[in-house]
């Protein structure tokens, strides 16, 4: 009697973990875009991450932003905006994440 031995190599498929980060720009209505502030919530990916949230909280223009987060490997995924009036300002909300 003979006995067929096949082996089955299983490879499971890893998916990537991210850490998600938001910041929220507020900018100037009316004023093509010009930032008025800066906010970043304290926030647990943000642990050992070697950025730093009054860094961030400093930049004056969204292309500052986006070329730190950049440079710090944290990939821009998405941009929200919410404007209620023509003369309010309008707040953002930047959406990053960093594989982990």
């Amino acid at each position: 009697m003979a006995f067929l031995c096949a082996s089955t190599v299983v490879k499971a498929q890893q998916i990537p973990q991210y850490d998600f980060l938001e910041v929220i720009v507020v900018q100037k209505a009316n004023n093509r875009g010009k930032v008025k502030r800066i906010r970043v919530e304290e926030q647990e990916s943000l642990v050992g991450k070697g950025i730093s949230i009054k860094q961030i909280e400093d930049f004056e223009t969204t292309a500052q932003l986006l070329n730190y987060m950049n440079s710090s490997n944290w990939e821009f995924l998405d941009r929200q905006a919410i404007v209620s009036d023509d003369n309010d300002p309008v707040w953002m909300s930047y959406i990053f994440r960093k594989q982990k």
